[in-house]
């Protein structure tokens, strides 16, 4: 079993190899960590006039990744992402909740709207 603080790392990494991916797919991050009275945010993404609200989920196994996000995260991420959409979107904005799946020595898989923010 590993630690808080080894998991924290990994979640860490996870992230920052997540934000690499969607930057070498035309995405600019605009929030990382944004933590909110609901609950935290991984990533936010802009491209063009679509923002992506994030989660991502790092697992040591591709076969454990199935069973990484369950309805009651997406619906963390989904009200965490109702509670700042107002500083990330404008009203002709598209704004979706998208989950980035990563394990070691795969591509990351992108489950685009995972949820309907």
């Amino acid at each position: 079993m590993s630690s808080r603080a080894e998991r924290e790392a990994r979640g860490r990494r996870g992230e920052w190899l997540a934000a690499w991916y969607l930057r070498l797919k035309g995405w600019r991050i605009v929030g990382q960590r944004i933590k909110t009275p609901r609950g935290e945010i991984d990533l936010i993404a802009r491209r063009g006039r679509t923002v992506a609200f994030i989660e991502v989920k790092w697992r040591a196994r591709a076969a454990e990744l199935g069973q990484a996000i369950d309805p009651w995260r997406l619906r963390r991420v989904v009200a965490a992402s109702e509670a700042v959409a107002h500083r990330y979107g404008g009203a002709d904005d598209t704004l979706r909740v998208d989950v980035v799946l990563i394990s070691p020595w795969r591509w990351p898989r992108v489950i685009e709207n995972a949820a309907i923010a």
